[in-house]
């Protein structure tokens, strides 16, 4: 345990007082693993890499990475488990996460999930596999769910029709126009905004607009979105700003 927390400490002010506090002997609901990672790839995914989720953010913890060791050393998903849900609580304050991002049962089901997967090989099979994948219709009432919900775009974007404040990524409101215009992106993500948006979701470094970089923005949404949902953020992307 103490080899647990002194690995992360560095992510973690104060992550000994974890032990003191009994942070991975509290007592949790049974966290549902669906949910949470619903809940993950939607409010955690931007900011953290997890392969099984296809999340690739750096902003925060790679959490693959932070608890690759503890997999070797035998700790087990209990106490991952305890430790996450302390963390999503009571993250480093000199970080840039927000404190109870989820809370309830939604950060048990978030600890529950990436304390099961995080450094394990292999791919997420069953229901886990399409828990964040959906058929929809391709509407723009639709596309506005998938950017607020499990799209997760509004923690990084903001966008009036959405109501979504995000700053790691581009404004869209003022930039997705104008960027899908310039000559080099028409030639590349395609002339018409609607295939410029297609491109920009599915294949986000085929073209960065100015004053951006690489691996800002996750480049696994054909991956976590079915293509109805992507269709949908289309139809409503186009639609928001034109």
């Amino acid at each position: 345990m103490v080899k647990l927390l002194g690995r992360i400490a560095t992510f973690i002010t104060g992550a000994l007082i974890v032990v003191s506090l009994g942070g991975c002997a509290l007592k949790h609901e049974t966290g549902n693993l669906v949910t949470g990672k619903q809940l993950f790839v939607t409010k955690c995914g931007a900011c953290h890499t997890l392969s099984h989720a296809n999340t690739t953010g750096d902003i925060g913890p790679n959490l693959d990475d932070a608890f690759r060791q503890d997999r070797v050393d035998g700790v087990k998903s209990t106490s991952i488990e305890g430790l996450i849900d302390y963390w999503v609580q009571y993250p480093n304050t000199e970080g840039v996460m927000p404190a109870r991002l989820v809370a309830g049962q939604d950060a048990t089901d978030v600890a529950a999930y990436v304390a099961a997967v995080a450094a394990e090989p292999g791919q997420d099979t069953g229901a886990l596999a399409t828990a964040v994948q959906e058929t929809v219709a391709p509407t723009a009432a639709n596309g506005k769910t998938v950017f607020t919900g499990v799209g997760g775009c509004g923690s990084c974007h903001t966008l009036a029709a959405a109501g979504t404040t995000g700053t790691v990524g581009p404004n869209l409101d003022v930039r997705l126009k104008s960027d899908c215009a310039t000559p080099q992106s028409m030639q590349i993500r395609g002339a018409t905004l609607e295939k410029c948006i297609h491109t920009a979701i599915t294949d986000p470094y085929a073209y960065i607009p100015s004053g951006y970089a690489k691996g800002i923005m996750p480049d696994t949404f054909s991956k976590t979105l079915s293509p109805s949902q992507i269709e949908a953020l289309v139809a409503f992307l186009s639609s928001a700003v034109k």
